[in-house]
């Protein structure tokens, strides 16, 4: 599996493109975004490497997608999850928590949906607003198409990376809601994602010990997983604090807590045992019977 996320990651650099056909983007508001006035032109480019290899970022996204990995037809287990990438609400971080994770989730039989919310933050508005209408969207696309691609709709969660990961978690406290006015049926259908996975979360932490005041977790949140460090300093209360108050509202939460790793490392080769953290997660999806 290693040598086909390096070969990916190549194929990436080459192409300055994701890994995915066209024919697999679909375009989530096809009459626009909720409040989109300007077309924004998107630009690509690398922002530096991590484990020997290219990371790739993309901004100036005005017209969410996503895009659909399927797994294996011989590996399906009719379980979806939409990819975060991270990148401070500002970029996102597509190869490297994008399609290399979408790659991952196939090899364990887990459809993908790689989304490309909309960055950078919008002036005058919260950080994870536009993005959370993005996800609120996609989640209910996926779950209205579940029937259709071969999906369970009970099993569709959301993961997320950085500030991915505090998307990924406002779509699993905030889908009572819709952050956005319904524009047709696909948006009469639940948006809550059924598990969650963070790794290295931001932005969940707020003033004396408490969670960001936009994070209002209850007893539906789904089951949740998380990764940290301790050496993550700016973001380890992130987990620390959301763990917490999983527990307390009584939701199924695990939190795995290593000494040194630091942020932003995806699933490439750092060097660090928090590197093993996707085979904590397939135990995980195992647990919660995500997987077989």
């Amino acid at each position: 599996m290693k040598k086909q996320l390096l070969c990916a990651s190549v194929f990436s650099l080459i192409t300055m493109f994701p890994v995915f056909s066209q024919e697999k983007t679909i375009l989530l508001f096809p009459d626009g975004a909720p409040g989109e006035k300007v077309q924004l032109t998107e630009k690509q480019e690398k922002i530096g490497d991590t484990g020997g290899l290219p990371v790739i970022s993309i901004t100036n996204i005005s017209a969410p997608t996503i895009a659909f990995y399927p797994a294996p037809e011989e590996k399906a287990t009719g379980a979806a999850m939409v990819v975060c990438p991270g990148g401070a609400y500002e970029f996102l971080s597509y190869n490297m928590e994008g399609s290399e994770i979408c790659e991952w989730l196939n090899d364990l039989g887990i459809t993908a949906v790689l989304l490309k919310y909309r960055v950078p933050r919008r002036e005058g508005q919260p950080k994870h607003l536009a993005p959370l209408q993005d996800v609120q969207r996609a989640l209910s696309y996926v779950r209205a198409h579940a029937s259709e691609w071969n999906l369970r709709a009970d099993k569709i969660g959301v993961m997320g990376f950085s500030a991915g990961g505090h998307l990924s978690a406002m779509a699993s406290t905030a889908f009572a809601d819709r952050a956005y006015p319904a524009a047709d049926e696909v948006d009469r259908v639940s948006c809550r994602p059924d598990f969650c996975l963070l790794v290295y979360p931001a932005y969940l932490d707020g003033e004396n010990f408490q969670l960001s005041p936009e994070v209002n977790v209850s007893k539906e949140v789904p089951p949740t997983m998380m990764v940290q460090t301790e050496d993550d300093s700016s973001y380890v209360n992130s987990s620390l604090f959301y763990f917490y108050a999983l527990k307390q509202a009584g939701v199924p939460a695990w939190l795995h807590l290593y000494s040194k790793g630091g942020h932003g490392y995806g699933l490439r080769d750092t060097g660090s045992r928090v590197n093993t953290w996707p085979e904590r997660a397939e135990e995980w999806f195992k647990e919660i019977k995500v997987i077989p």
